[in-house]
């Protein structure tokens, strides 16, 4: 290990305790440890991260072991577990800026502690949703309520993640803030990407619609093309679209229709259809470039010997619909554009949505 990074840890080990209030808020000091669930923040009393010792050797102070899993480490582990970063000079100047310690012109430690995941990666992406915990309670859950979306069922592979890592770019330093971490999978639901959507914790306006202020609010990683942020199980029907948003409001008055967020319309175009898929909703946003990916997926749909109908938005998307124009109106505007055995079968359904909403 070299001398700087050696200089680092012992800085952290002297702010010990300072470093778990700060990374990990969910714990607290019994005695001489801190204990929490486990190194991603998680409330519990399994792992224990010693508040006081000599800086470096045995029974160092900021050392740790989860007695559940067998994990341990020292600070510079639960700095790069809490705030979900990927590559070591990430978590180096992570540990500098909260130390208050000027940044190196030249990061010469990038390899002294080689990353499991690369930057980016499908298996960096599963990792950062590991990290994350249940929207419920969270920051997450009320932007979602916010927008106007109240029927969070079958939202699993929704997260949240209160100091996600964020860079504006390569040149720049590291920023956290809260953020949705959206699981990516494919047809058999393995996670290949995960998309971040940051958000304000000082809280919603229409300025901001909840999102953080940053340069580039929304992010994925990962393996994306073909694959979805998925709600329900894809079956014979499905709803496709591109925001997680936009999907959700449809889900507010089709409760029961598996619904598929690309994120983008370049990926909406390219989605996998499932096997035994006979009827395709596209889900357009209001914009040239939503124009195109219907068009684009329409021609594939009817090569593939599947249905495929437009469900066009009053205003530029479905999820600005429901916060502007209200659920009854999103409801009949919806009731009229899909095939009348589909109002029997998802429709009339709608109250299993407001059930689900009351026991969020």
């Amino acid at each position: 290990m070299s001398r700087s990074i050696i200089d680092l840890t012992e800085a952290l080990a002297r702010n010990a305790e300072t470093v778990c209030r700060h990374y990990l808020p969910n714990g607290r000091r019994e005695g001489r440890y801190w204990m929490i669930g486990d190194v991603r923040g998680t409330p519990g009393q399994s792992m224990f991260v010693r508040l006081k010792g000599p800086e470096s050797g045995e029974g160092a102070a900021g050392k740790w072991t989860d007695a559940a899993t067998g994990e341990h480490g020292d600070l510079l582990d639960i700095i790069r577990e809490s705030c979900g970063l990927i590559d070591f000079a990430d978590v180096a100047n992570e540990a500098r800026r909260f130390l208050s310690l000027p940044q190196p012109e030249m990061n010469t430690d990038t390899k002294a502690r080689p990353s499991s995941a690369r930057s980016g990666s499908p298996d960096a992406a599963r990792r950062l949703y590991a990290m994350a915990q249940p929207i419920s309670g969270t920051l997450a859950e009320t932007y979602l309520r916010r927008r106007g979306i109240t029927a969070l069922h079958e939202t699993g592979n929704l997260r949240f993640h209160p100091r996600c890592y964020y860079r504006p770019d390569r040149h720049s330093e590291t920023e956290t803030w809260p953020a949705i971490v959206a699981a990516v999978t494919d047809l058999e639901g393995t996670i290949t990407g995960a998309h971040r959507t940051w958000l304000n914790p000082e809280g919603f306006t229409d300025a901001n619609l909840g999102k953080a202020p940053i340069d580039t609010p929304r992010r994925a990683m990962g393996n994306l093309l073909g694959h979805a942020v998925r709600f329900g199980v894809p079956r014979n029907v499905i709803v496709a679209g591109e925001g997680i948003e936009t999907m959700l409001s449809l889900r507010m008055v089709l409760p029961g229709m598996p619904m598929t967020a690309a994120l983008s319309a370049t990926h909406l175009a390219a989605i996998l259809f499932p096997t035994k898929l006979r009827r395709l909703y596209i889900a357009r946003d209001d914009d040239p470039a939503g124009d195109g990916a219907m068009e684009t997926l329409i021609d594939r749909a009817q090569k593939a010997d599947i249905e495929a109908i437009t469900l066009s938005p009053h205003r530029g998307d479905f999820n600005e619909d429901l916060r502007l124009l209200g659920i009854d109106a999103l409801r009949s505007s919806i009731r009229i554009q899909i095939a009348p055995d589909d109002v029997a079968r998802f429709m009339n359904v709608a109250s299993v949505a407001g059930s689900e909403a009351e026991r969020v």
